[in-house]
């Protein structure tokens, strides 16, 4: 389920990405709204994007990756209107030798702010991790 309409920008350590909140959705309600928690789940599907985009830079395979944890979320409503166009933006704020790492992550849109930090897992051998021996 790819949520995330386009890449705007990528950097070394950030990405930048819009959507158009759908009403076709998964997550829609009857009265045309998504709610803002969702916003997690946008903020994942850059980390992913971002990851994958790094990757490939590199040559290597697009892996696996696992959202672990998210603190401080906060947005300023409680549901995003079916239509509404938003621009998700992910900064590499922490990258630890053991595959972890944390992503300061912002949602923007016309009276629509959210922001949260993001912890993620982003294993270099995700079979390797898969079959349990660790990363």
């Amino acid at each position: 389920m790819v949520l995330l309409d386009r890449v705007l920008e990528v950097g070394d350590d950030h990405i930048v990405v819009e959507l158009n909140v759908r009403a076709d959705g998964l997550f829609s309600s009857v009265d045309q709204q998504v709610p803002a928690w969702v916003g997690l789940e946008y903020m994942a599907q850059a980390i992913a994007a971002y990851s994958g985009y790094q990757r490939r830079r590199r040559g290597e395979a697009i892996g696996l990756g696992f959202l672990l944890g998210t603190r401080y979320f906060e947005c300023s409503v409680g549901s995003f209107p079916c239509g509404a166009k938003l621009t998700v933006r992910a900064e590499k704020i922490i990258e630890a030798a053991n595959d972890m790492s944390v992503f300061d992550c912002t949602i923007a849109g016309q009276n629509i702010k959210a922001s949260s930090k993001l912890n993620v897992l982003l294993p270099q051998d995700s079979q390797k991790f898969l079959a349990g021996k660790g990363i």
